[in-house]
């Protein structure tokens, strides 16, 4: 007998295919074989009927109209030829509503004649490779249902909302019930950002020794004066005022010459400890991984951005490491525990782990999976030394983590102790007549399961310095030293709220329920794709276009970037899993409307008249306005009855657009430019300015005078600010002629779009550098023109090399090729972004721009000319089928 057994990824059907018999062939399928088209893409026939407008008929039941895109026919064919030779099928796909729905499309595709098994695992072992083949099911069809409805739900959505943000915004953005509400999160963190006011601060600390046997030193801050707190960050609002609790309204604001003065009085003051507060407590681990907190601690120690994590875990995953890396569930399966137990108690000791297993739920909002926490894979676990070396670096790093914390999870409490000690001291020639101190530090007394991991904490925004202190024994009315010099008094102003990370992101999403964590990864990247957020370090910072963008749905559809209502969306797919509520008429509530309430297709239709310039708009104060324009954001403001604009360099942050800042844009802006002097030659002013597509010099024109004046772009290695009258004339000299060939026709080196280059008739070769243009000799430019033309770009060395890329384990190098830098494996080019500098570009972010890359072109496949889909309605007889 041959058994056919399909699943998603070829890693995958390799790591599996080792664990069967002969009798079974697995095969890919490479993920989705068939989806919704794009309208354009629908045959002739169709584009006129009700698929037209979304490939789904909104009025008939939401049926979608599926195909199988162009690059997967060599696929499907492959597969129904070796479905013939079958006789048995095994549809061994992620066991999650994305999974379930890829079985689905198999078997309405294939249409097999064979017995059709449905096969879950929750990892790529012999012992549940087995387990699934002796427990196999049927589709699941309530999951296809929920995962379809969702598919058509982001198709209106997206399609319903989306050119309304092109007519009124800019052409090719688009909308998404998901990707909308963590952009206007990542906005109104910048607004409120924006909307900070800085306050002025002091605070003073001592350096004491105390102990009975052996004198120690120890820091200790002032808390008090007169028995009044003495004012820290956390005691202040955004506004920068005070905090009007009541309890705050005796509090104590330093200001410098105060602090001095109490800091000059302390170190001549006697000091007693007023107190001496000892409390024991223990600290329990954090559950084992799901998809949202391996997310987060990849993040925060490891550096990962939310797509690296998982497409690494998914690695690790299909090749038989770990388990399942899209999880809500953070249960172990008893085999896991013993094998986290025996593993503690092995290399810890019998004291580090409890005496009765330790079990989790899940208390986040939305939680659904059935499966089984990340963990290592197997029922007894391989080290991270075991494994060295069969992962990459990026891997190993991240099997170790999941290793470290799925162990934790399962050992004993660490048990802690924390001391307290409040001081006072007496205080001279100064307005307060007595000072608090305190000083507190805590030890830990028995490891337990910090020995192997400790859970990282995003950024606060005004962090306790001083808890791991070491304090010396000391008792009430024990008498101190000051240290000499031992006061010091520091100025502070307060923070602003600190941006989202990957990591805080998606804390914040799983918190509100929107979205699965098994998409976060793909909504970050796309919101940093669309060119909505952009990337600083790990700060996600938003674009003034991700700000008009927000405004206008607030404005005009609120309900559908609405927090809750976007988790109730979350609610309803779950419910439709779950088979508690039908797909048809939660679509037709969602689209038509129901109960009086309007649904999406009349909002949108009714919106009436968006001021565009209004959304475009932000005003910053002092009549400057901020304006989201075509070619970018650009400030603006009317100056004795002239419109002065300037453009927003791309690597300043929206908090950073101060007034002030605005201001000295529009001092160099477009209208007003630098004179460097006068061209000797027709007397004219030489001005350089900063325009749309990068500074450039230009000559200014006699009143009355036709024509364009003369302009040049300046070099790469040329400084807006610095640069000269000579260098000037330069530039506005090209393009020059090098001199003539044995025809008699003139070569000219010039500096275009793509480049500098040399140009003779029709021909042309490209330069290497732009001072080539002009001390390239006439001798090299005819030996240029004799080699054979190659493409623009290929003569290009590597501008810098980054190692292997963690997917392909290709070489990784920055190149400058035709339309600017790019990165590359050898296989996949990827651009620059506007905020990438080339000099400072780390090997993170050229990997993360590979990725970003490689996803788009998962989804968006290049289309081969001529190249036909074969369509597939959709079954009506959904359920007979899969039975």
């Amino acid at each position: 007998m041959s058994k056919l057994v399909i699943v998603e990824s070829p890693a995958k059907a390799r790591t599996i295919s080792a664990y069967l018999g002969p009798e079974y062939s697995v095969e890919a399928s490479v993920g989705h074989i068939r989806d919704l088209p794009q309208p354009s893409e629908l045959p002739e026939k169709m584009k006129k009927g009700p698929f037209g407008r979304f490939a789904v008929d909104t009025e008939n039941g939401f049926e979608p109209y599926y195909v199988v895109d162009a690059s997967k026919k060599s696929k499907v064919a492959e597969l129904k030829r070796k479905l013939k030779d079958a006789d048995e099928l095994f549809l061994a796909t992620d066991g999650d509503r994305e999974g379930e729905a890829i079985a689905w499309h198999l078997l309405q595709t294939l249409k097999p004649k064979v017995p059709v098994k449905r096969m879950v695992f929750n990892e790529i072992t012999r012992e549940a490779i087995d387990r699934a083949l002796q427990t196999p099911r049927e589709v699941n069809l309530q999951l296809v249902d929920a995962q379809e409805s969702r598919r058509i739900l982001d198709r209106l959505y997206g399609y319903e909302v989306s050119p309304v943000l092109w007519r009124k915004v800019r052409s090719g953005l688009s909308a998404g019930r998901v990707q909308s509400v963590a952009t206007r999160l990542v906005v109104e963190r910048e607004r409120e950002r924006m909307a900070f006011r800085p306050a002025s601060y002091w605070d003073v600390s001592l350096t004491l020794e105390g102990g009975d046997e052996q004198r120690e030193r120890f820091t200790a801050r002032l808390t008090s004066l007169d028995e009044r707190p003495v004012a820290r960050g956390a005691d202040f609002a955004d506004d920068g005022e005070l905090k009007a609790a009541p309890a705050k309204k005796g509090v104590v604001v330093l200001a410098e010459d105060t602090a001095k003065a109490v800091a000059a009085a302390l170190e001549k003051s006697q000091v007693g400890v007023a107190s001496v507060e000892s409390k024991p407590s223990k600290r329990r681990p954090a559950p084992p991984f799901t998809t949202s907190t391996l997310q987060q601690e990849a993040s925060r120690k490891l550096g990962m951005n939310s797509r690296q994590t998982m497409s690494q875990a998914q690695q690790l995953y299909e090749n038989g490491y770990i388990t399942y890396m899209r999880t809500d569930s953070v249960e172990l399966s008893r085999e896991a525990i013993s094998a986290a137990r025996a593993q503690a108690k092995e290399r810890y000791g019998a004291d580090a782990i409890p005496d009765k297993p330790r079990f989790f739920t899940k208390k986040a909002k939305g939680a659904q999976e059935a499966h089984e926490a990340i963990r290592p894979a197997g029922d007894h676990f391989r080290t991270p030394e075991q494994v060295r070396s069969k992962l990459n670096d990026a891997q190993y790093k991240l099997y170790k983590l999941i290793w470290k914390r799925t162990l934790a999870s399962q050992m004993a409490d660490a048990r802690l102790l924390t001391v307290t000690v409040k001081m006072t001291a007496g205080l001279e020639e100064v307005d307060f007549a007595t000072a608090g101190l305190s000083a507190s530090g805590t030890v830990v007394t028995f490891p337990g399961y910090l020995a192997v991991y400790e859970e990282g904490r995003d950024k606060q925004r005004y962090e306790e310095k001083d808890k791991e202190a070491r304090l010396p024994e000391l008792a009430e009315g024990d008498a101190l030293d000051v240290v000499d010099p031992g006061a010091e008094a520091k100025g502070h102003e307060t923070t602003p709220p600190p941006r989202f990370t990957d990591a805080s992101l998606v804390r914040k999403l799983e918190e509100l329920g929107i979205g699965r964590p098994s998409t976060y990864a793909s909504t970050i990247s796309v919101i940093t794709e669309r060119g909505y957020v952009e990337r600083r370090n790990q700060a996600l910072v938003p674009t003034w276009v991700a700000f008009s963008v927000v405004r206008l749905l607030e404005e005009n559809l609120p309900g559908y970037i609405d927090y809750d209502f976007t988790a109730q969306m979350e609610a309803q797919l779950d419910h439709i899993a779950a088979g508690e509520a039908e797909r048809v008429a939660y679509l037709d509530a969602f689209y038509h409307g129901a109960d009086d309430q309007p649904g999406l297709r009349y909002q949108v239709h009714n919106l009436g008249d968006i001021d565009a310039r209004a959304i475009n708009t932000i005003p910053l104060g002092d009549g400057i306005d901020l304006r989201v324009g075509k070619y970018g954001p650009y400030v603006e403001t009317q100056r004795e009855g002239e419109l002065l604009r300037a453009t927003v360099p791309p690597e300043l942050a929206p908090d950073e657009l101060t007034v002030d800042k605005a201001k000295e844009l529009l001092t160099q802006s477009l209208d007003d430019g630098r004179v460097l002097g006068q061209d000797p030659q027709t007397g004219r002013d030489i001005i350089v300015k900063n325009g749309r597509y990068g500074p450039y010099v230009t000559e200014v024109l006699e009143e009355g005078v036709k024509g364009k004046p003369k302009t040049a772009s300046l070099f790469k290695s040329h400084d807006l600010a610095t640069i000269g009258l000579e260098e000037a004339l330069r530039l506005l000299s090209l393009p020059r002629e090098v001199g003539k060939d044995e025809d008699g026709t003139p070569i000219t080196a010039q500096n275009g779009r793509y480049g500098p280059y040399l140009k003779k008739g029709s021909d042309s070769r490209t330069l290497q550098t732009e001072e080539q243009i002009f001390t390239i000799t006439l001798e090299e430019a005819l030996a240029l023109f004799a080699q054979p033309r190659t493409r623009r770009g290929k003569q290009t060395a590597p501008l810098k090399e980054f190692g292997n890329d963690p997917v392909s384990g290709k070489p990784v190098v920055l190149k400058d090729g035709r339309f600017g830098p790019y990165v590359t494996d050898g296989e996949v080019n990827a651009s620059l972004r506007t905020t990438d500098d080339m000099d400072t570009i780390q090997p993170a972010r050229a990997f993360e721009l590979l990725e970003l890359r490689r996803e788009k072109l998962k989804n968006n496949p290049p289309k081969k000319r001529g190249a036909r889909k074969t369509t597939a309605k959709k079954s009506t007889a959904k359920k007979s089928t899969a039975k």
